[in-house]
């Protein structure tokens, strides 16, 4: 067996936008040290992001500092994500986290999910 051993060439990237909104967010989350970006099989493409609080970091976690936001991904999860911007962005009334990410080869319709080749 043999074992494979991933370091991030960018790691995770985040716009003004989702700063501010985290920053914003984090003030009003009593304890919440920075958000979690968490990967999920799940959707018609494979994978889906999650996004958490989080009150404290796990053991398998790297943290990138991103102007004063700790953003958190556990290990497991950096070759899906590497490279990734996450952005927030508002359409009409709705407001939420758009991710960007160089690894996703495909995407389902909706824009719930994807895949990695």
């Amino acid at each position: 067996m043999t074992t494979e051993v991933f370091t991030p060439t960018v790691g995770v990237t985040m716009t003004p936008s989702a700063v501010k909104h985290v920053r914003k967010q984090l003030d009003k989350a009593s304890g919440a040290k920075g958000i979690r970006l968490t990967i999920k099989k799940s959707g018609c493409s494979g994978f889906k992001y999650e996004t958490q609080w989080v009150d404290e970091a796990l053991a398998d976690d790297t943290v990138f500092h991103i102007d004063g936001v700790d953003v958190f991904v556990k290990e497991e999860h950096l070759p899906l994500v590497n490279g990734i911007e996450i952005d927030f962005v508002t359409e009409g009334v709705n407001s939420m986290f758009q991710f960007r990410n160089p690894n996703a080869t495909a995407e389902c319709g909706c824009g719930e999910s994807f895949t990695v080749s």
